[in-house]
């Protein structure tokens, strides 16, 4: 592996029942990271059933066969480990770093929820989930300003029926009308362990997570013919922008503009990647440079670009600016709009893709400096591309773009006749 992606040793198997699993020992320090990431997220939802992938990352730590209620957390912190899960509209995945000691313990956690989460689940315990759920959404998106700027950004860049179109949070009333039989069908189709990659990363060999995975996650039934989602990577430009206004109990008026560019892992998107960062991260970007601290258009701290990495359909590239006191929406929006299309007219310097490429040099280091980290991306390359020795080659990628592609992307996907532009007003500019 080259210095700049992935240095570590990486080993797989597949079991017989199709589960993937990756290992890459790292003795360092006598810490082991487990990652598990199902190939299921918000965009394999069918109609009628949003949000389901989203509430699973809650019911997963609500019992299964031989663990009570909230005993997998308990089990984990008490073994001096910390866990979590996260949903997106790719994936969703389970993971816990624990003490070396305590790898056995972990996998055989996360076997028991995959394997025997159905059988547990009562309509108690759904119906207590969904109220969590219903919570969190007002909380994160409903009751926080500009909280539903993706809610709204998703269906603006993404028409109706393309997978991307809804948030992972999902409809509350789709969320309220199913039954207790469909979820428990949703997770036999989709938490198995032919869809799904279990990563191990730090104080263990390969020799031993392979026995243990067999051990614990063998016995589980392949899903076989496990549905596909819909094909989202191709999105027809309407060849107008599209536009959004809402007036809200903010503290000030704000703007997202928005473009699709190319999906998370290839070379387009790299580029966006790094044009993402030109333009928006830092005190030394573009977007600060002109809106906060020369135009004094923006807000300092609430200034910024960047891309949202998903992998199946072209992904997009957001800058946001929010408006200092007396500056108007317009104004504002159209300051962001112009530095956006300076990208295609104005060459990004050396200094400028010097400093990009060092930021993102920096921030790929730090995942890389913890097991965590490592076992996240490496399920994420064998989830997505079939590789987990893929990860080596998202720096490099990074490292690789030059100027001249930055304006190349920048005329061809930022442009103005295919820009979503989301506006918040603040209620007393009625």
């Amino acid at each position: 592996m080259p210095d700049s992606g992935y240095p570590w040793p990486i080993e797989t198997t597949r079991l017989d029942n199709g589960l993937r699993v990756v290992v890459s020992e790292d003795r360092t320090a006598p810490a082991v990271a487990v990652n598990l990431w199902y190939d299921v997220g918000s965009r394999h939802e069918p109609t009628g059933q949003t949000g389901f992938a989203h509430l699973f990352e809650h019911l997963m730590f609500e019992g299964s066969v031989n663990v009570a209620k909230t005993e997998h957390m308990k089990l984990i912190q008490g073994s001096g480990g910390s866990l979590n899960a996260t949903t997106n509209p790719d994936r969703t995945n389970y993971f816990e770093t624990v003490p070396a000691e305590h790898l056995e313990l972990a996998l055989w956690l996360e076997a028991d929820r995959m394997g025997g989460l159905v059988p547990a689940l009562t309509q108690e315990t759904l119906d207590n989930q969904r109220d969590v759920v219903k919570n969190e959404r007002r909380q994160r998106y409903e009751n926080v300003p500009y909280g539903d700027a993706w809610l709204r950004l998703l269906p603006l860049l993404y028409p109706p029926g393309h997978p991307y179109h809804h948030a992972t949070i999902g409809s509350m009333a789709d969320l309220n009308a199913a039954d207790l039989a469909t979820f428990q069908a949703f997770h036999q189709t989709y938490y198995a362990p032919d869809n799904a990659v279990l990563t191990v990363v730090g104080d263990a060999t390969a020799a031993e997570v392979f026995t243990l995975a067999q051990r614990y996650f063998g016995a589980i039934p392949a899903r076989g013919d496990i549905p596909a989602a819909p094909d989202g990577h191709t999105v027809a430009g309407t060849g107008r922008p599209a536009v959004e206004t809402v007036t809200a109990d903010v503290p000030a008026a704000r703007v997202y503009v928005a473009h699709r560019t190319h999906p998370f892992g290839s070379t387009g998107y790299d580029v966006a990647t790094v044009a993402a960062t030109v333009l928006g991260s830092g005190r030394g970007s573009r977007l600060y440079q002109r809106l906060a601290d020369g135009e004094r258009l923006a807000q300092p701290d609430l200034v910024g670009a960047y891309g949202v990495d998903l992998a199946h359909a072209p992904a997009p590239v957001i800058a946001t600016a929010t408006a200092r006191p007396g500056v108007s929406a317009e104004r504002l929006a159209a300051g962001v709009a112009e530095v956006v299309d300076e990208l295609a007219t104005v060459p990004v310097t050396a200094t400028e893709l010097d400093r990009a490429k060092a930021l993102l040099s920096t921030a790929w280091w730090r995942q890389m400096s913890t097991v965590d980290g490592r076992a996240d991306a490496l399920g994420r390359y064998a989830t997505q591309f079939g590789d987990p020795a893929r990860t080596a080659d998202r720096l490099p990628g990074w490292l690789s773009v030059t100027a001249g592609q930055i304006a190349e992307l920048a005329a061809d996907v930022l442009t103005p006749a295919d820009r979503v532009t989301l506006t918040y007003l603040p209620e007393e500019t009625r």
